[in-house]
């Protein structure tokens, strides 16, 4: 029994990671089709911003403020991580609409550049992020113990997941996102300013990816790289939980994480992830639209 409800912790924790990841690639691939393959690296920008932050404190602030450095750095990394997608979006994405391919290729150019500029500012090698103390230890539940850092993760999804849906839902901006994505000709009819829509857009789903290089930097030290292993998995979340669905994110994100970790522990690692694969590839031939199903006129 402990066995089966740390598997299934660890389900909940991995998919909880893999939904902060692919908020952000829901809004900039499911809403607007913009297949965006810098999206780790803006991953990467979220973590280094928060090692930078960690350093600072560590050279400047009293030793007792040290744990609010994580707590500012949320923020921050959501803050950076969007202006850098804006200027990708107005100086690139915006000239490839319509043109995934092209996107597709000159957003994989700008991640490699992204890697290498990391390199050169901050090394080659993996840095360290000291968790703030009030993270350290975990939640003990007679002989089985949950990470305080996995629920804080599990947390922080679940926030950034309320205040999309609120944005999108029950705003007078997030109605008007979600009336260009579905019939862009129409709402340009009636005055809402399309090109202004699609970088708020953009730079939304960039700091979202920010805000999960931050919570990364729990799990473990960071890199160049960092964004490249879990790239994969957030666009598999998307298609998997159908493209422009928040709440099929959810789903993906969840149940992928869930049976990920349960064919992990019945085989290994690397069996496991091949058959999770096995399992969508099986999936989408029964259901290629995803969990949910959006339906507009734009899609049809």
């Amino acid at each position: 029994m402990t066995e089966m409800i740390l598997t299934l912790f660890n389900g909940i924790s991995l998919g909880s990671i893999l939904l902060l990841i692919a908020l952000g690639l829901a809004i900039t691939f499911g809403l607007m089709n913009v297949i965006n393959m810098a999206h780790g690296e803006l991953i990467m920008v979220g973590a280094y911003i928060t090692y930078l932050v960690q350093n600072i404190f560590m050279q400047y602030a009293p030793e007792k403020y040290f744990d609010l450095y994580f707590i500012l750095s949320i923020p921050l990394a959501l803050i950076v991580a969007a202006g850098v997608g804006v200027l990708l979006e107005v100086s690139l994405i915006r000239h490839l609409y319509k043109r995934p391919l092209d996107s597709l290729l000159a957003t994989w150019g700008v991640g490699l550049i992204l890697q290498q500029l990391a390199r050169t500012i901050f090394g080659a090698p993996n840095v360290g992020v000291q968790s703030p103390s009030f993270l350290n230890g975990g939640l003990e539940l007679g002989s089985i113990t949950f990470p305080y850092s996995r629920i804080f993760i599990l947390l922080l999804s679940l926030i950034c997941l309320a205040c999309i849906f609120y944005y999108f839902y029950r705003t007078a901006s997030g109605r008007r996102v979600r009336a260009v994505m579905q019939n862009r000709q129409m709402a340009e009819c009636l005055g809402v300013s399309t090109r202004k829509v699609d970088m708020l857009t953009f730079a939304i789903g960039s700091g979202l990816a920010g805000v999960a290089g931050c919570a990364l930097t729990l799990l473990g030290a960071i890199g160049p790289t960092i964004g490249t292993s879990y790239i994969i998995d957030a666009f598999m979340v998307v298609v998997v939980g159908g493209v422009g669905a928040l709440f099929g994110a959810v789903a993906g994100a969840f149940g992928i994480g869930i049976f990920n970790t349960i064919f992990e522990f019945l085989t290994n690692a690397t069996l496991g992830k091949v058959l999770i694969f096995i399992l969508i590839i099986a999936f989408l031939q029964w259901r290629p639209s995803g969990i949910v199903i959006n339906r507009s006129r734009s899609l049809d």
